[in-house]
């Protein structure tokens, strides 16, 4: 059985605010607590690296003794960008239609990852420019087909970007009913790295040329035409350092996609309801960093899957002060970064959970 029904389409506007106030960071007192029990394990301290930083962080997420991410899912939300009419993608738009249809058939990347990590695969469509209501196995969540072009007008109407953003928030509530433990989130949505550079460049200063990369394979003039269009993009709408809680939703207004702004909504809501939240690669950082923006303490809750090849990427998880689990020179994005890095995770767990500890062991402990 599918983990989400579908219910009656409805629009609606939760109050974003209130999900913000929920959130809290991670637990010290619960932290504290795991870091001593990884030190009664038997092993020298600290020998697990950064399996014990993990297993130690889902602990104080999860405010338990003994942490569980047993039940997961990565969803996959999608959705369409008017920007591709200024080529700035090596594929045409129709792409994201058919990526989802290979979704659904169980034939893309993201689907043979998660069959081996064990996950459910979620196919939301926020955005696509195309009907899917005769198609089983997706979540239809359209807001519009597809933004609008950013370098001619605001990507997105008010109204529209929080309602993508209650779709993630709405979510991340139905995933906590079901007892989700651990989810990632990810995407589909072909001329999404141009609203992603864009909204790296507004939130950490970097110019275009920095935070640019190929994409879905753009190169040469083509590269450099997709830079001066995202240069062009920050200037119409001066998105250069925002700095008021409205500025920050404004750069997602603006130069966003209805599929950013509803995974911005999932990492809120997942980490308001303590489900250990896996972040994939450059777009999905980028709703990542929305999430931030609006609310610093989602930071501290966060697990980055990878690091991708594209340059911005790598330039938000510094800003975000997150480290890669994983860095396999991969820039396919549909979470499937973060679905690889989930055996890991659940090895920090397992061990966290299943070690000994050198007195149930009769282990004698190192001398002073």
């Amino acid at each position: 059985m599918s983990l989400h029904t579908e219910k009656a389409d409805t629009t609606h506007y939760g109050s974003l605010q209130e999900v913000i106030d929920a959130i809290e960071p991670p637990d010290a007192g619960w932290l504290e607590r795991a870091r001593s029990h990884l030190d009664c394990l038997t092993k020298p301290l600290g020998s697990l690296g950064r399996l014990e930083e993990i297993a130690a962080k889902i602990v104080s997420i999860q405010l338990a003794a003994q942490p569980r991410v047993e039940r997961k899912a990565v969803y996959v939300f999608a959705a369409d960008h008017g920007i591709t009419e200024e080529g700035v993608s090596a594929y045409p738009r129709e792409v994201t239609q058919q990526m989802v249809l290979n979704f659904l058939h169980g034939g893309a990347a993201i689907n043979v990852i998660a069959r081996h990590a064990g996950a459910e695969v979620v196919i939301v469509d926020v955005g696509v420019d195309a009907d899917f209501s005769s198609q089983q196995g997706v979540l239809h969540k359209k807001v519009r087909r597809g933004t609008r072009n950013m370098l001619r007008s605001e990507a997105m109407e008010e109204a529209e970007m929080l309602h993508a953003i209650q779709t993630g928030t709405d979510l991340a509530a139905d995933a906590k009913r079901h007892g989700m433990e651990l989810v990632a989130v990810g995407e589909m949505g072909i001329g999404n790295t141009t609203a992603a550079s864009v909204i790296t460049a507004a939130l950490t200063g970097r110019s275009p040329s920095t935070v640019t990369g190929a994409g879905t394979g753009v190169q040469g003039a083509a590269l450099e035409r997709k830079r001066t269009v995202i240069q062009a993009v920050l200037e119409k709408h001066g998105l250069n350092g925002p700095d008021s809680f409205a500025d920050r939703l404004r750069v997602l207004r603006c130069a966003g996609g209805f599929e950013i702004a509803a995974m911005a909504g999932m990492i809120l809501g997942c980490v308001r309801h303590r489900i250990v939240t896996v972040i994939d690669g450059f777009i999905a950082t980028s709703a990542a960093a929305i999430a931030c923006a609006l609310q610093p303490k989602v930071r501290h809750c966060l697990l980055a899957g990878h690091q991708s090849q594209e340059p911005g990427h790598r330039i938000l998880l510094e800003h975000l002060e997150l480290e890669p689990i994983l860095q396999l020179n991969m820039r396919l994005g549909e979470g499937t970064g973060a679905v690889l890095a989930f055996p890991i995770i659940e090895a920090a767990v397992k061990l966290y959970g299943e070690m000994a500890t050198f007195t149930s062991a009769r282990v004698s402990t190192a001398k002073a």
